[in-house]
């Protein structure tokens, strides 16, 4: 899932919410976006890699969020940057 952030979050234009089957194949996925990002010399930061659970990758303009199916419906980010979401501002 894509969200569009343009004008609700200074801090990115969007942000993909990814689900993986396991803490391994999570791993997997985010390992395998960060060599892509790589390869394009893009330096993504990343948080969570290791646990696998939740792995968050930073490329700039775009927020990446790879989720074990449990930690993703807990967590709902759907929701909380859907189409209600209230608007940030920069400051």
């Amino acid at each position: 899932m894509s969200i569009d952030l343009k004008g609700k979050n200074p801090m990115a234009d969007h942000i993909v919410i990814a689900s993986g089957r396991s803490a391994r194949h999570v791993s997997a996925i985010a390992e395998h976006l960060l060599q892509s990002l790589g390869k394009t010399g893009l330096k993504a930061r990343v948080e969570g890699l290791p646990q696998g659970d939740w792995v968050l990758v930073d490329a700039l303009d775009a927020i990446v969020h790879i989720f074990r199916p449990e930690v993703r419906a807990f967590y709902n980010l759907e929701k909380m940057w859907g189409e209600d979401a209230p608007t940030a501002e920069a400051v």
